[in-house]
């Protein structure tokens, strides 16, 4: 059995294959991230799903893909808990980001691979590997025009009363904004990243809005410039995404790629089944 797994910060997707690469199971765990979790963590999330725990000895391999697996070390950690949950598997652990280039660029061609989900991630590849220029630093210090920035800027935005009253109304019946609430859990619970991207359906849902359509201009226009076109040829290839904040907002990120000279290539919501597609061509 192989089993293909796309894992964000907020859930994982896990396709099963058996040797003809025809379906066995899907199914989703909360998200797997390095960054946010603790082995113990991990494993737990692992046993709380039934078919993984109780298929875990037929794997004989293990394609991950995870967000937060971007260094050596991420990649030991994770690699480390798999082998000891799935004794039997080869296991192979790559940052999000190929699972991305993979999925939207399957006969691998030259391009901007960009990720815009829970998080952010830019990368250029060669046509075989991943290049980056700048290495993330997690959620708090980067990840330009994701899901948990977005969640942030709206909530800045409500406190410093720079939302306009008809959606600070329409957000307070929304979402419990209790400070106390709030805090708790940005700074007492687990995985605050995608905490702060809940309130990113808000933004979505109004997107038409003059203020929110300022929001989403202003931090694409941020995303193009801090990641975009950090790479020389970024004008000569198709810049391609993955993600629900790229989904969603493809209209807005078609006209702001426009603006730049840039072109818009495949726009997925999730990478999964085009890593189906990927591992079978290769």
């Amino acid at each position: 059995m192989k089993l293909l797994v796309d894992s964000g910060a907020t859930k994982a997707d896990w396709i099963a294959l058996d040797e003809n690469g025809d379906r066995l199971f899907t199914t989703q765990t909360l998200g797997l991230s390095p960054e946010v979790i603790d082995r113990e963590e991990a494993v737990e999330r692992l046993e709380a799903r039934f078919d993984i725990y109780n298929n875990r000895n037929d794997v004989t391999s293990l394609f991950f893909y995870g967000a937060g697996c971007g260094t050596d070390r991420m990649k030991k950690f994770m690699t480390e808990i798999f082998q000891e949950f799935f004794p039997n598997a080869e296991v192979t652990v790559k940052e999000d980001t190929y699972a991305a280039a993979y999925a939207t660029n399957p006969t691998n061609e030259k391009a901007i691979i960009c990720i815009l989900g829970t998080g952010s991630n830019c990368s250029y590849f060669d046509g075989e590997e991943l290049h980056q220029k700048v290495q993330s630093l997690g959620y708090i210090a980067m990840d330009d025009c994701s899901g948990n920035r977005f969640g942030r800027d709206l909530l800045r935005a409500y406190y410093f009363n720079k939302m306009p009253k008809e959606l600070s109304e329409k957000f307070e019946k929304e979402y419990n904004l209790d400070p106390d609430v709030i805090k708790h859990n940005l700074y007492k619970e687990p995985n605050p990243n995608a905490y702060l991207a809940t309130f990113a359906k808000f933004l979505i849902q109004h997107r038409e809005h003059a203020f929110i359509k300022g929001i989403i201009t202003d931090a694409m226009q941020v995303f193009v410039d801090n990641y975009i076109t950090q790479y020389d040829n970024a004008h000569e290839v198709p810049v391609h995404f993955v993600g629900s904040i790229a989904f969603y907002l493809k209209a807005e990120l078609a006209e702001v790629l426009q603006k730049n000279s840039l072109k818009l290539g495949n726009v997925l919501r999730r990478p999964i089944d085009g890593l189906i597609e990927y591992h079978e061509l290769n």
